[in-house]
């Protein structure tokens, strides 16, 4: 095995490598990430041998509960699937596994250690030892050494990453039982690279930390069962995706009209319009869901979609995958850290707000950063700006994510240990950011093309988005950002994104690193480029045609605008005040700018005499009922004519961008155009009279609309009063929202401490249940005391011993009738606390039934005595027996005693257990003298013959009886004596030595 390898440190603290410097980590995808090449190359220590192809490589990552699941998932894996496996598992370092072997007896594929430089063979399992960080690269596997981290370490995620970058799409990745969140950031990266993750259902999981954490994710393609993966994975790896883009990978399944109908599809279900995405990400994305769904025609694939509203969903998300991480490609942050934003910070006013925007923010990693990042150097600089980050992105899930701030262990890669400390909170198997950091991010949903900006900036970090937008999005998305950043702002770009020529909005600071200065030049910006929060029901910015759209495309757009011109009606759209948003058509017969003062663009303003008083009515009359006002026959003076025109007001209710405007259509009235002024003031039937008074009506009627315009004007300067009154209450209801945060997140911190402790009182009461159950099945009987003797607990088993029932907890024992025989139960418990002496002694019950009580003090976990334990134990058993095998025995002795002849009882080792008092006579010995010795060394040895020995030593291992052998000895006090010997096995009761009964009988004569 290597050596840990050596990495050169950034001024984050920790190692370039580990957190993303020297391996790029994933960025965050809209909709795609990644080189669209797939895994290749060669690797150090040898390239892959012509000819074979590298096997597809699955990571298969467990923990504790992981041996079962392990098992099931390679009992069922095929011998032929052509991949090679590398298991990853938690393992203390010099632990010796037995992995492999355990395996080996359920796998039908060979099953190997792992060794540092291996080449990874397809239909093999590669278990890593204990202690290492395996990597995958060019198809070998590596293996270094944790080193001083170890104890912060995530195997599975570290091997995870590495697979990602190595395999892009063939990547796969597996997660089995087990506690923690390690695998899921893991996971995130493999999804990156549009691979495939598989994690075990939480209910066959023994352990469900792991797959909780990575289904969590959202990220999982499948979740199973072991056992059911090995099918699921074969025919994924073997469908249409992975083999399309072995044999051609720019050629795309998915042509132009399957993709218009999915893309539509995508419109309608989400409101989001990925037509200005490079279609290659889009179309890859795609494929892939028809792989993990073995569907190959693009065509039954929009069927699918149309039948399963819910694949929209999740293909929307695959388009969306929130990628990210904390300091991603640390040289640069060691840049921004050490050079720029000293200078930033130093050019702002001492208090100033230091405002940050983070579109496609994903789940906030990138915007915590810069966080951390700005209140690191503000201490550093000694300076008090107050911090203004937000988060943006168009994927709530994602939002609410970052919204939570919890994270997995996985990130102690990325995050330098002294900042995780400071900035972070260790919550189970998850890290959380701290409240200080928190209130300095505002996270919201926004769509980046069509939603308003962000302005007055000093720092915009949009960083690997732009690459997957088409040339005239990127173009429109960087002009916004330098409308919404300071003259001198800071811009920071992906690795692999740039400015392109637009070299006249941003000048670079760092070109590897992408960072960029918004330059003080360039005119008014284009409106044209800029969302204004009015969008088409696809979702998108209102008269923004798609940057790929061809000439064709164009032509019918051209020709409704033509038509519209010639043959379509004059009008313009208002509000309810008539303030003019559009016009459309010629309207100078109808509308003239007013003279005096400032022009203002009001139709009430510009009509023209005649129309001013009808139109007034009419939107008044539109403004408050939905029904079409239609005026007809309205004389309008133009250049000394009159001329009529029919005016009609409608207030729209659709589309939702315009809902509440209303729409102002002028059209010529049919019959005679036009008559002179002159003929129209009398005939000679016309009443002078009533003409006269007419036009004083008029007359009054126009001085009162001029007060009336007068009241407005005032209404108006009120209205700008107020306005600025709403901006502070506006500035002060962000305060009162930034206070909401900091309750919002002091309840969740509640939430969580009552979560904690509503656990920790369930395990108190399924400890006190266990307890009670262990009491009870033990059958003791259990009294617990107090220091007054007042009952505190008992078992079942104790109230047939003293009549309790629960009501007499609480109350002194003694006052309790019992069915013992024993009247110094009290004494022996106040002896006990005294004394501290456990005291034990057999009692009977009035039925006869007896118990071994015992007394002892009740100690508690500080040593503190704190009353008495009484048990009683049924012994009525042992009792009766002792008292049965005492009479057997006395009975047996008084016939072993009493028979004349010389009796003996050997052990099962032939030595003397005992002898009758005839055996004592005969041989003049003292009784009981020779109790213990073997018989062979009795008297001297005399007993000592071998045909003796043979038959007495096969009575007891061959059940064999000796019948009057005839044995003949010398013996010191007892002299020459014939005898005639039997013997025989004692049958006693299981679990007591076995012994030998020998009978002697004497001959005398010859």
């Amino acid at each position: 095995m290597r050596s840990k390898r050596s990495k050169k440190t950034g001024k984050l603290g920790r190692s370039s490598k580990a957190s993303g410097g020297a391996r790029r980590q994933p960025a965050r995808v809209a909709p795609g990430v990644g080189p669209e090449a797939g895994a290749a190359g060669t690797a150090e220590g040898g390239a892959q041998p012509s000819g074979e192809a590298s096997p597809p490589v699955v990571g298969v990552g467990a923990s504790a509960g992981g041996l079962e699941a392990l098992e099931g998932f390679f009992a069922a894996l095929p011998p032929d699937t052509g991949l090679a496996f590398v298991v990853v598992t938690h393992q203390h370092p010099g632990h010796v596994t037995l992995l492999p072997e355990i395996l080996r007896k359920s796998c039908k594929v060979p099953v190997d250690v792992a060794v540092d430089g291996v080449l990874l063979r397809p239909n093999r399992v590669y278990v890593t030892p204990a202690g290492v960080d395996a990597e995958v690269v060019g198809g070998r596997l590596h293996l270094a050494e944790h080193g001083e981290d170890a104890a912060r370490h995530l195997p599975i995620d570290h091997f995870f990453r590495s697979l990602a970058e190595d395999q892009k799409e063939r990547a796969v990745c597996i997660i089995l039982s087990g506690t923690g969140a390690d695998g899921s950031l893991g996971l995130k990266a493999i999804k990156a690279e549009t691979g495939m993750a598989m994690v075990q259902d939480t209910q066959s999981a023994k352990y469900a930390g792991m797959p909780g954490s990575a289904i969590a994710t959202g990220l999982a393609d499948y979740i199973l069962p072991p056992a059911a993966m090995p099918a699921q994975l074969v025919a994924y790896l073997r469908g249409p995706f992975l083999q399309a883009r072995a044999k051609a990978p720019a050629d795309f399944a998915v042509a132009g009209g399957p993709l218009r109908q999915i893309l539509a599809l995508l419109r309608s279900r989400t409101r989001h319009d990925f037509s200005d995405y490079k279609m290659a990400t889009v179309r890859r994305r795609i494929e892939r869901r028809m792989n993990v769904h073995q569907i190959a025609q693009a065509e039954d694939y929009v069927r699918f979609l149309q039948e399963n509203p819910t694949e929209l969903d999740l293909l929307f998300k695959e388009l969306l995958i929130s990628v990210t991480s904390f300091f991603r490609d640390r040289p640069a942050w060691d840049v921004l850290v050490e050079k720029i934003l000293p200078e930033l910070i130093g050019a702002l006013p001492e208090h100033a707000p230091i405002r940050v925007w983070v579109p496609a923010c994903a789940t906030g990693e990138e915007a915590y950063s810069i966080a951390i990042v700005l209140q690191e150097c503000l201490a550093r600089l000694q300076r008090r700006n107050d911090v203004q980050v937000f988060g943006t992105d168009l994927d709530a899930r994602a939002i609410a994510t970052a919204r939570a701030g919890k994270y997995p262990e996985g990130i102690v890669a990325d995050v330098p240990a002294e900042w995780l400390a400071r900035h972070f909170t260790h919550q189970g198997h998850h890290y959380v950011i701290r409240k200080e950091t928190r209130n300095l991010v505002l996270f919201a949903p926004q769509n980046l093309i069509s939603d308003p900006p962000f302005t007055r900036l000093d720092w915009i970090s949009c960083r690997n988005l732009l690459i997957y937008l088409e040339p005239g999005l990127q173009k429109r998305v960087l002009h916004l950002f330098h409308y919404g950043l300071k003259p001198g702002g800071l811009l920071f770009l992906g690795a692999s994104e740039t400015i392109g020529e637009r070299s006249d909005l941003f000048r670079p600071l760092n070109r590897q690193w992408k960072l960029f200065r918004r330059e003080k030049t360039v005119g008014e910006p284009n409106p044209a480029l800029f969302p204004v929060g009015t969008v088409t029901v696809a979702g998108r910015p209102a008269g923004l045609a798609p940057a790929g759209a061809t000439k064709e495309g164009r032509i019918p757009h051209l020709v409704e605008q033509v038509l519209l011109d010639r043959f379509g009606p004059v009008g313009v759209l208002v509000n309810d005040r008539g303030d003019i948003i559009c016009i459309h058509g010629r309207t100078g017969a109808y509308l003239e700018i007013a003279t005096g003062g400032s022009a203002r663009l009001n139709v009430l303003e510009m009509a023209r005499e005649g129309l001013a008083e009808e139109l007034r009515i009419a939107l008044r009359q539109a403004a408050t009922g939905e029904a079409e006002v239609v005026r007809d026959n309205v004389k309008v003076k133009a250049n000394g004519d009159y001329a009529r025109v029919n005016v009609t007001v409608c207030r729209l209710a659709e589309p939702e961008p315009l809902r509440g405007l209303l729409l102002v259509v002028f059209r010529p009235a049919a019959g005679p155009a036009r008559a002179k002024i002159r003929g129209e003031k009398g005939g000679p039937h016309r009443n002078e009279h009533l003409v006269q008074a007419l036009l004083e009506a008029k007359e009054s009627l126009r001085a009162t609309v001029e007060e009336l315009a007068t009241s407005n004007e005032e209404l108006k300067s009120a209205n700008e009063e107020l306005q600025s009154l709403n901006e502070e209450m506006q500035s002060s209801n962000e305060e009162l929202e930034t206070s909401g945060e900091e309750l919002q997140s002091l309840n969740e911190e509640l939430s969580n401490v009552n979560a904690e402790q509503a656990s920790k009182v369930e395990e108190l009461a399924q400890a006190r249940d266990d307890m009670q159950n262990l009491l009870n099945s033990t059958e003791v009987a259990t009294i617990f005391l107090d220091n007054e003797l007042r009952i505190r607990r008992y078992t079942e088993t104790a109230s047939a011993l003293i009549n309790l029932i629960a009501t007499d907890v609480g109350r002194p024992l003694f006052d309790q009738t019992s069915k013992l025989k024993y009247a110094g139960l009290a004494e022996d418990c106040q002896d006990v606390l005294k004394t501290l002496r456990a005291r034990q002694a057999e009692v009977e019950t009035v039925d006869g039934t007896w118990h071994l009580m015992r007394i002892l003090p009740y100690r508690t976990m500080e040593n503190a005595i704190d009353g008495v334990v009484i048990t009683f134990v049924d012994i009525t058993g042992v009792t009766l027996a002792e008292r049965v095998g005492r009479e057997a025995r006395e009975y047996f002795e008084s016939i072993f005693h009493t028979v004349r002849e010389p009796l003996l009882v050997l052990d099962e080792h032939l030595r003397l257990v005992s002898a009758n008092k005839a055996f004592y006579t005969l041989f003049q010995w003292r009784p009981r003298q020779l109790e213990g010795e073997l018989i062979y060394e009795i008297g001297g040895g005399g007993w000592d013959g071998p045909e003796l020995r043979r038959q007495l030593e096969q009575v007891l291992p061959e059940k064999k009886a000796v019948e009057g052998f005839r044995f003949e000895a010398d013996f010191p006090k007892a002299g020459h004596r014939v005898l005639l010997l039997n013997a025989r096995r004692l049958v006693q009761r299981a679990g007591t030595p076995t012994m030998i009964l020998l009978a002697l009988q004497e001959i005398t004569g010859k």
